[in-house]
């Protein structure tokens, strides 16, 4: 892929009405890093066949795409440069740097462009230079309404050219719906290397109420600041995240490879200034996905959250400022549900927070247990940053209003409390259910939270809690004591869904804590049955976790190989939502943000057996080490715990991991 030609920009917060489903999701925006290349009045747009592809490499290390390619006409080859990136440091701004040398003498021309053909919306205003003046502090600025009117996208850029003698300068102001471009002319000499600098800024309306002037001060910032200045601000940024990486010990390169593009595709999704969370693709986008429209779902916090609280708290704490910020669209949906409390939509619309499935799936209106994803993540990011005004002003009314959907969700019966109709994990499924064993054990931990936390602050209701978190059913076989997956499960049951390890993510990463036999009696039987599931999204990158429990390091070898490494996607190691192995006719989506995170869980709290809590961090370390067969060990240099840097080091054999503050 050629950045100039082929590309599209996702902008975090900006949001269309879906043309078919017709619901509130995702919108692409206008793409800031277009242009063109012009030899000889050859233009690379017009011929793109002339053009040689090099090399393009994406460095994990600072976020950077560097791509190289010839444009040949006959008497002259241009050797083109390109490094694009997404500043961290000014995050509504895209940063590009397009370097030629050419092996004969011509005439050159390099474009920027700032394109919006082939974009569902509509063009509200377009405008070179900056308003009110003809001075050249940006080189144009446009106001992208989208699809339905549902927002606003203001986009701006700046150029600047190197070397400045001889060079002529035009910016297209003759169209007011073509794309903003500035083109830059010169008698170009053998060997001389010419460089063009495109600073971009896109800013969604939820942002600023001017979009497209906030959008042109970024981007004049940008420029201002210059791109080595602005490379070295990045690339500082990312290393200092990359502290946070898991160490995978003894286990070769693939492994550790495949463990640095999950953390990379984890930071690159989040970031402290999102009002917006991320999505189950982080911003990615994929037109030809069957149903997913850029909600938020229970990915995020079910999943993404844990490994991005211990590597980077401030964006974990972006994510959940998404979900406090809405906590009146999830009342109303529980309203609408018939409860009280806080029940969080399924899949939450990323302006507004409220319900965005699309309407043509009833059955997944029963799927319900995202609240509890949600409470939990509030609860753990007290117990890592020791938080107390954010337990105070933040965590008790989520946890609060949470605890009390359960009281009016769940039944009392002679058998303690129950949940009627829903769904749990598995949505394989022609009808709702009772009693998900999952959803029950997520329940009953965050009963449990909530009436600590109750505690904490002097609150009333934490007794009740308790005592119905004591009360809550666990379905468990009648003659062995395994948890059920659902209230009717039998294991005569066959086929995926029956296969679907629900009970064992109760377990982990959810911190159920049931009684040792259990926990190994429920953890071998589904084990034993999980072939047709491996390969499914969500729960497989964790099925190596399971099998360390038993002790079984070649099983859990075996498992993370299937369960996570087949899910990888060449060239860039994204990780798919199915195997492509097991899956080959799933269609191709990464990088899958549940599956990923789910690894990194599996690295980082799973296999070092770190169960996080409101004591001293340095009791989390609860279980023997036992890893994956080759590996010696994990580590990872930094965890930002209560505020501090902590190191953890788990090796095969030992007793417990080591977390030192």
């Amino acid at each position: 892929m050629i950045p100039q030609l082929d590309g599209l920009a996702i902008v975090g917060g900006l949001a269309a009405a879906h043309p078919t489903d017709k619901v509130e999701g995702f919108a692409r925006g206008p793409y800031p890093a277009a242009g063109d290349v012009e030899v000889d009045g050859n233009r690379l747009s017009a011929q793109p066949e002339r053009a040689r592809f090099v090399s393009q490499e994406y460095d994990f290390s600072c976020g950077e795409l560097r791509t190289r390619f010839d444009f040949a006409i006959p008497e002259v080859t241009a050797a083109v440069e390109v490094v694009t990136f997404c500043s961290r440091t000014l995050p509504n701004v895209i940063v590009q740097e397009t370097r030629v040398t050419v092996d004969r003498a011509c005439d050159l021309a390099i474009t920027a462009r700032m394109e919006h053909a082939g974009i569902d919306g509509t063009l509200a205003r377009r405008e070179v230079y900056a308003p009110g003046t003809e001075k050249v502090v940006i080189d144009g600025s446009l106001l992208w309404e989208t699809h339905g009117g549902v927002s606003r996208c203001g986009a701006a850029y700046v150029t600047d050219f190197v070397p400045v003698d001889g060079v002529d300068v035009s910016r297209n102001r003759e169209s007011e719906t073509a794309p903003l471009s500035t083109t830059y002319r010169v008698r170009a000499r053998r060997g001389r290397r010419y460089v063009l600098h495109q600073y971009a800024g896109l800013v969604p309306s939820d942002f600023h109420s001017e979009p497209h002037l906030q959008a042109a001060r970024l981007a004049a910032m940008g420029a201002q600041l210059g791109f080595s200045e602005l490379r070295r601000a990045n690339r500082g940024v990312w290393a200092d995240l990359w502290k946070g990486r898991v160490v995978i010990q003894g286990a070769g390169r693939r492994w550790q490879e495949l463990a640095d593009a999950a953390f990379y595709y984890l930071h690159a999704s989040a970031h402290h200034s999102s009002l917006f969370s991320t999505s189950m693709f982080g911003l990615a986008y994929w037109p030809n996905y069957h149903y997913y429209r850029g909600q938020v779902m229970w990915d995020i916090e079910g999943f993404v959250f844990l490994p991005l609280l211990v590597t980077d708290p401030h964006a974990a704490k972006a994510l959940l400022e998404y979900r406090y910020q809405h906590l009146g669209a999830a009342e109303r949906n529980a309203a609408m549900n018939g409860y009280r409390g806080l029940q969080f939509p399924w899949a939450s619309t990323p302006l507004h927070g409220e319900e965005g499935i699309r309407t043509d799936a009833p059955l997944v209106f029963f799927e319900q247990h995202v609240s509890l994803s949600v409470a939990l993540a509030f609860a753990r990011y007290v117990h890592v940053t020791g938080d107390t005004d954010f337990l105070r002003e933040r965590a008790w009314p989520v946890l609060e209003g949470v605890a009390e959907w359960i009281e009016s969700r769940w039944v009392r019966t002679r058998r303690g409390y129950e949940i009627r109709a829903t769904l749990g994990i598995d949505e394989q499924r022609g009808h709702p259910v009772d009693n998900p064993g999952y959803v029950n054990m997520a329940a009953a931990v965050v009963l449990r939270e909530a009436a600590a936390a109750a505690r904490r602050l002097e609150r009333d209701a934490a007794s009740r809690w308790e005592r119905m978190a004591g009360a809550m059913y666990i379905p468990t076989d009648a003659r062995r004591p395994v948890i059920k997956n659902t209230e009717t499960f039998t294991a005569r049951a066959s086929g995926r869904a029956a296969a679907t390890p629900e009970a064992l993510y109760g377990l982990f990463p959810v911190g159920f804590r049931a009684d040792e036999r259990t926990e190994r009696e429920t953890i071998r039987f589904y084990l034993d049955r999980v072939a047709p599931f491996v390969g499914s999204p969500m729960l497989s990158p964790l099925l190596g976790v399971y099998a360390a429990r038993l002790g079984d390091r070649r099983r859990a070898l075996r498992l993370l190989e299937t369960g996570y490494a087949e899910f990888i996607d060449p060239p860039f190691t994204e990780t798919n939502e199915y195997s492509r192995t097991r899956h080959p006719d799933k269609p191709r989506v990464g990088p899958f943000q549940a599956n990923l995170a789910g690894f990194l869980t599996a690295c980082m709290f799973g296999l070092t057996g770190l169960e996080i809590g409101p004591d001293d961090p340095r009791a989390w370390p609860a279980r023997p080490i036992v890893m994956p067969a080759g590996w010696d060990g994990i580590e990872v240099d930094r965890l930002m715990v209560r505020g501090r840097p902590a190191r953890l080091a788990a090796r095969q054999g030992d007793r417990r991991a080591r977390l030192t503050l």
